[in-house]
């Protein structure tokens, strides 16, 4: 993880000691001055020691040159004089004072980095004093008054008042300053807003101010630290996302990387308007140049085995807003691995694995049931887990090998003791079991490849265990021969089979539909009120100290990640046993793609060809076209043999083309209303029509007349389908029927009576249908946006999704019938998982696509402007735009092979297309 590399270079920097780890939680770095700390010797001989005098929100640190010797950090509530030293004072100390200078009296001062080892702060306790020399002495006054206002806001009684006046020298500060704009890459740059905003970092913030050019985003801080000012290029940033921070959304954190889970930096405003004001600017202006990502088209690249698990779950923590540089939402990852005693692991077997289906506090019954048992004796509100899954002391019990200044910064200057660390993986595994209190889920470092946080490579006094063991490297399990064995067998268990079959249960409590409501309480996986989103509003607390209270109590219990979804998460559809790579296909090529995953499920050389050719969707040509209708067609069919192409059009016609020929060879008319699809029948004897005028008409090709009409409905059929002898008709009436049909019975010149197997009734008139691979399961789409899924063999509705915002032109399921993709009105594409009925992606092109054809993650669509698009699905992204009709496109038909490809539109054309290799 990046937050570890930035952890070990922060422990490896000689160069600068002080970080703002230094300073309490919630603490402001206000200014430094280059200083010297003045010495006397027993001889009252002068000596001075050369640094910087730091002046922070509740304390004073002088930081020395000299790296042997300790930062000195001094609490202002602790100080008893802070002052100018006159002439005269002090002299038995300071008999040679040449300048004005700082003494400050305390009764207790913390000593940090002694040596440069980073340690446990020492605390000399009792009356002592300390002399500075300020490089500008004209500074002294200046200084003194401002740790004198600090001072008096430190020891107000309550902290609330406490919080309320520092945050109120904050802002004059802040507002005494602006962005200095000599710092711009480039004097042409044209400013486009500026506020102010805090930089956060893991457990600290940093106040300044902010401007947005029309080149780049700057953050210039109040203090200069750790530079003068944060550059970043408008042409470099790849993702941008608004963040809610402690609960409000004021955060902003921004990408330079598409799948780095650090990022390049994280803002936090003082108000909402500032956030969205300076997002939108950005996202504007990135608008053209990156496709933002949602957690649908994550999840449908994950089910189709286009990213890992450990991508999947990287991504989900992200836009559920956990972030690297937030330890209260730092990304949470599953135990997955539940045998820590063997000498051998056998990820094969279901019993090496955890309950993915259950929170970490169920899994041992016992247990739970005594937690269940105070939950029901327990006061609204309640909650099951009197502590959360990932809070920052989780966190940094795990990472306090890399991280050891996240931990002393996060429990004042302290080590946790011996036997709380982190020192084996086994005895913690057993106490998530097992503790009272312990419910705590990983982190991705469990899952990547740099195995220092289990090291204790920086040698440090964490302390000595009970039987005076030194608490040191983490104690793996017998299977692991090393930390980076550990590390492997734990990416082999989160890529494994079991766990590809089960991610989405622990999903589904983490981040879906289990989180929270009665779902969780069903689940077992209720937390505390004030971990959730949307449950606690700070802005309604009055009281300061109450609202202190809060904030802090945010901060050290966690918070529940961002809900994603609210419907279960479907299963994964394409797993590997073996460990997936971890390197991102978010760029693979539409032409790579469909091998990169289904390469071993191709069973001949049918499904090959299929891929190589939708791996050149894009190198459509037009072969021909001919306008053999008066009005927009609405259907197309080909004959099995592909001789013979068959359109309906709103004129009324039938037409029956040559494809060899490119001649017209029939025209037919049932009545004077509009056809609006057609079929051939098996054999390729029989042709069937759709018609407006509620029929629908059988015609023989073998003897060119009409040979039955189904009269089934009370207003216009607008789409029939054929399966296994059962004909579907959808109609504006609101209902599609099902019929049993046997192609022999039509055949020739008899005439037929249909069986009418089942009604299916809907809200709004049905506009399209379209059959699974088997015809066992129908998808429904109506004029007012609503797509069904329908059981034929038990003529009941699986699911109901709302999908379009107006009429629903196409829905087809994917090849593997695991999916359902619709087009509608508003322009949108929308996938829908059949299993679970979740709608798990859309797309919106800004314009309505009225057909398509599929294969499940690449699409081929018509739009209203005359040309063809190629979607990446998985990508989320237009990859190609194929000039063609010059009216919309409304229909499209594409052979078993893929390769030929003909469409039909309002110009009143078909055109035949060819891909070229």
């Amino acid at each position: 993880m990046a937050f570890c590399k930035k952890a070990v270079a922060l422990q490896r920097s000689s160069k600068e000691r002080f970080s703002l780890l230094l300073l309490d939680l919630e603490e402001y770095f206000f200014e430094q001055h280059i200083a010297s700390q003045i010495f006397q010797d027993t001889e009252n001989r002068e000596s001075k020691c050369l640094g910087s005098l730091k002046i922070c929100s509740k304390s004073l640190i002088f930081e020395p040159d000299d790296t042997c010797k300790p930062i000195y950090k001094i609490a202002l509530r602790d100080c008893s004089k802070i002052d100018e030293l006159e002439m005269g004072q002090d002299e038995l100390l300071f008999k040679n004072k040449k300048q004005r200078r700082l003494i400050v009296l305390y009764n207790q001062v913390y000593l940090i980095k002694e040596q440069n080892i980073v340690a446990a702060y020492k605390i000399e306790r009792g009356k002592n004093g300390v002399v500075f020399e300020l490089e500008d002495s004209r500074r002294v006054d200046d200084v003194v008054q401002t740790l004198l206002q600090l001072q008096r806001a430190s020891r107000l009684d309550k902290l609330g008042d406490q919080t309320a006046m520092i945050t109120a020298i904050l802002q004059s500060r802040l507002a005494r300053t602006s962005f200095d704009k000599k710092s711009f890459q480039n004097l042409l740059e044209i400013s486009n807003m500026e506020c102010e905003a805090e930089m956060v970092t893991p457990l600290v913030t940093n106040p300044g101010h902010v401007c947005i050019t029309d080149k780049g985003l700057y953050f210039q801080p109040l203090n200069g630290y750790p530079k003068p000012v944060v550059h970043i290029n408008l042409l470099d940033i790849r993702r941008i996302y608004k963040r809610r921070h402690m609960l409000m959304p004021v955060g902003l954190e921004v990408f330079c990387t598409e799948n780095d889970l650090c990022s390049d930096i994280y803002l936090k405003f003082y108000n909402s308007t500032d956030r969205d004001d300076l997002y939108y600017y950005i996202a504007a202006y990135l608008e053209n140049h990156v496709t933002e990502q949602t957690a649908d088209s994550y999840m449908l690249q994950w089910q189709m085995g286009q990213i890992s698990n450990y991508q999947y779950l990287l991504h989900l923590n992200n836009l559920a807003d956990r972030s690297c540089n937030d330890l209260s939402q730092y990304p949470v990852f599953p135990w997955t691995i539940a045998d820590y005693t063997s000498s051998d692991l056998d990820l094969t077997i279901p019993e090496t694995y955890r309950d993915l289906s259950k929170p970490i506090g169920a899994l041992n019954n016992e247990r739970l049931e005594r937690l269940l048992k105070r939950y029901h004796e327990m006061p609204d509100p309640k909650f099951i887990y009197g502590s959360h899954y990932s809070s920052p002391g989780y966190v940094l019990f795990y990472l306090v090998r890399i991280a050891p200044e996240y931990m002393l910064c996060l429990q004042n200057g302290k080590f946790d003791h011996a036997d709380r660390m982190f020192n084996s993986i086994a005895d913690t595994w057993r106490n998530c079991l097992e503790g009272v209190t312990d419910f705590k889920e990983l982190t991705p470092e469990f899952y990547g490849n740099e195995s220092g946080f289990l090291l204790n490579m920086m040698h440090l006094d964490l302390g000595k265990r009970q039987g005076g063991k030194l608490v040191d490297d983490v104690e793996l399990p017998p299977w692991a021969s090393d930390a980076d064995h550990f590390l492997k067998k734990n990416q082999e268990a989160l890529e494994s089979q079991y766990v590809s079959d089960n991610l989405h249960e622990w999903i589904n409590l983490i981040f879906g539909c289990k989180q929270r409501g009665n779902e969780a309480v069903a689940a077992s996986n209720v937390f505390h009120p004030v971990t959730y989103e949307g449950e606690v509003d700070l802005n309604s607390i009055e009281d300061p100290d109450q609202k202190v209270a809060m904030l802090t109590q945010i901060l050290e219990f966690g918070q529940t990640p961002k809900q994603l979804f609210t419907k279960p998460h479907p299963k994964r559809i394409v797993t590997n046993s073996k460990s997936m790579s971890r390197s991102s296909s978010l760029n693979v090529s539409t032409a790579e793609s469909p091998g990169s995953f289904s390469e071993e499920s191709f069973e001949d050389l049918t499904e090959e060809s299929k891929s190589l050719a939708w791996g050149n969707i894009t190198r459509l040509r037009i072969e021909s076209g001919h306008k053999i209708h008066k009005e927009s067609v609405t259907g197309i069919a080909v004959s099995c043999n592909g001789s013979s192409v068959f359109t309906t059009s709103q004129d009324s016609t039938l037409k029956m083309f040559s494809a060899n020929q490119k001649s017209l060879q029939r025209s037919v008319s049932f009545s004077n209303m509009a056809l609006s699809s057609c079929t051939v029948l098996p054999g390729d004897t029989t042709v069937m029509c759709s018609s407006w005028d509620n029929n629908v008409y059988f015609y023989s090709i073998a003897f060119g007349r009409r040979q039955d009409t189904l009269m089934g409905h009370d207003d216009a059929v607008s789409k029939i389908q054929w399966c296994n002898n059962r004909l579907c008709t959808a109609s504006w009436d609101s209902t599609v029927k099902v019929w049993n049909c046997v192609p022999a019975d039509v055949s020739g010149t008899k005439r037929n009576n249909f069986d009418l197997l089942a009604e299916l009734e809907h809200e709004a008139g049905v506009n399209t249908i379209g059959l699974s691979s088997d015809g066992s399961i129908m998808v429904s789409g109506t004029k007012e946006g609503a797509v069904s899924l329908w059981d034929l063999g038990s003529a009941t509705m699986l699911h109901q999704v709302p999908c379009h915002n107006g009429t629903v032109y196409e829905a087809a399921f994917s090849p593997d019938n695991r999916h359902v993709l619709s087009t509608g009105e508003d322009g949108c594409l929308k996938v829908i998982d059949v299993q679970t009925g979740m709608l798990i992606s859309s797309l919106p092109s800004g314009e309505v696509q009225r057909c398509f054809c599929w294969n499940g993650h690449t699409v081929l669509s018509g739009n209203d402007s005359g040309e063809l698009l190629v979607w990446d699905l998985l990508g989320g992204r237009i990859t190609e735009r194929v000039p063609g009709h010059s009216d919309a496109v409304t229909c499209i038909w594409m052979n078993d092979s893929c390769n030929t490809i003909i469409t039909g539109g309002m110009d009143r054309q078909i055109l035949f297309w060819k891909l070229l290799y």
